[in-house]
């Protein structure tokens, strides 16, 4: 009930009001979080990381690593901050985001709003480690001279303070990055990533987040890259440019949709790539996943994990348990001993 309270006063604000309100309501402390949420079924592996579950919350959301303490308690098996560029920068003018309430769908076109990678990693260096693994999602400068250069830049700054990094190259909302996914520059992309991970002192898994906009083409270019790269994950996807389908008055407002409408279109892709790489890179499903059978559905078409965001806005935190012991149901009905045995099983039905 406090929830469902909370969340209709949430939306009687502009929605990133409501966003910065909600960030300070964690950091107080207002909010019940469910805790660590495991079990034998429900514990994974993801490219060396031990997950408690496979429901991560996808980056976008805690952008200056403020709250991480709190998202750690709130039932996630992982969490992704971000994005960080190495400059902070104030991101594209507002207003820049909108809920689709009747299409239970968000359009952003936030730019990459950030402090900066040296901010955002004294905020990770003071974190208290705990059992849920913590990545961040390496962003660029909007109007950075050498855009592939920054994200091993903010690896280089923030790398010895998470467990993974995320390569975001699949972001509608910065002038051209996107084209940073064609194979020739995604490769030397990624090899000055990797040169700049070899510098760490420890080895963290580095992933890639893909746009779902992209066609069989160029869906197995880039498997190809993802598996000669080294690349230890792929995640699949991040937000759409299509508006098919939508009801909602703001359906014309530039930038990425998420939410439920993204649903079946980044799943697709997602098995696409689970086709495309043999299922010999690992991939983490996200895109409109709200109910427990949709994270599901995801595990079967291919993925190794799924985070959520865009659902967390109608549905708040009690979201994530929900998915977690639907996960577990599941699991225990059909018989299978873990989340492994789980994923792919359902692939071809996408294709």
């Amino acid at each position: 009930m406090i929830e469902t309270l909370g969340l209709k006063a949430l939306h009687k604000l502009d929605p990133e009001q409501a966003h910065h309100l909600s960030i300070r309501a964690l950091k107080t402390g207002l909010v019940p979080m469910s805790g660590l949420i495991t079990s034998a079924r429900l514990k994974t592996t993801l490219a060396g990381l031990d997950l408690p579950n496979p429901v991560g919350l996808a980056a976008g959301y805690d952008k200056n690593a403020e709250v991480v303490g709190p998202l750690s308690r709130a039932g996630f098996g992982f969490v992704e901050v971000g994005a960080a560029t190495p400059r902070a920068q104030p991101g594209n003018p507002k207003p820049r985001l909108f809920r689709l309430t009747e299409d239970r769908a968000v359009i952003n076109r936030f730019g990459f709003n950030n402090e900066g990678a040296d901010v955002i990693a004294a905020r990770l260096r003071a974190r208290t480690l705990g059992a849920v693994p913590v990545g961040l999602n390496l962003g660029a400068n909007k109007d950075s001279a050498d855009r592939a250069g920054d994200f091993a830049q903010v690896l280089r700054v923030c790398g010895p303070f998470i467990d993974f990094a995320t390569v975001n190259v699949s972001s509608p909302n910065t002038e051209k990055l996107r084209d940073l996914q064609g194979a020739a520059a995604l490769s030397a992309l990624l090899a000055g990533v990797m040169e700049a991970r070899a510098g760490l002192s420890r080895r963290i898994p580095v992933f890639l987040k893909i746009a779902p906009d992209l066609n069989s083409d160029e869906i197995a270019e880039i498997g190809e890259v993802a598996l000669a790269s080294g690349l230890d994950a792929v995640i699949t996807t991040n937000t759409t440019l299509s508006r098919e389908g939508l009801s909602s008055a703001h359906k014309g407002e530039t930038g990425g949709l998420s939410g439920a409408p993204l649903f079946e279109k980044s799943t697709r892709v997602l098995a696409q790539l689970s086709k495309a790489t043999e299922g010999k890179i690992p991939l983490i499903g996200v895109g409109g996943i709200a109910t427990p059978e949709q994270a599901i559905a995801k595990l079967q078409a291919g993925a190794s994990a799924v985070q959520v965001y865009s659902a967390l806005v109608y549905q708040g935190l009690s979201l994530v348990p929900r998915i977690v012991q639907g996960i577990e149901s599941h699991l225990q009905a059909t018989g299978l001993a873990n989340v492994q045995a789980l994923t792919g099983t359902g692939r071809d039905q996408w294709l």
